[in-house]
């Protein structure tokens, strides 16, 4: 069975659901769903800026249970700082964050599915799934 790494944005769809899952759902069927550490930090961090209640953030530690969870390790690191490195040599900053979750994606030799593939353009050796 595949595994494939989701953005932030993929994530939101999922968890919502609605039509942004709609979108998604043909190419994610049948796969395993995994989250960058760093996706999950900035879920906890949307929990904390939109001020969620203990109720709901139990819920949504209970959804993210469903995910395959990767950690940082020194190879991930090491990705991370060639993503970074490579993008602000080609004047393409890309986002701590997000070079984050493309390094997890490199590192475990995933796609990566994303609703804004701009946002990872310039990163090499990245398969990319979009809607």
């Amino acid at each position: 069975m595949r595994t494939v790494l989701l953005d932030t944005n993929v994530v939101s769809f999922i968890l919502k659901g609605g039509p942004g899952m709609d979108l998604y759902t043909p190419h994610l069927r049948g796969c395993k769903l995994a989250l960058s550490f760093m996706m999950v930090a900035e879920l906890f961090q949307w929990v904390e800026v939109r001020k969620w209640g203990s109720r709901r953030t139990a819920r949504l530690r209970k959804a993210l249970e469903q995910f395959i969870i990767f950690p940082a390790d020194i190879e991930s690191c090491s990705h991370w700082g060639t993503i970074r490195a490579k993008c602000h040599v080609i004047g393409r900053p890309i986002s701590p964050q997000d070079a984050w979750i493309a390094a997890t994606a490199r590192r475990f030799k995933l796609p990566l599915a994303t609703h804004n593939p701009v946002d990872f353009e310039f990163v090499e050796d990245l398969e990319i799934i979009t809607a």
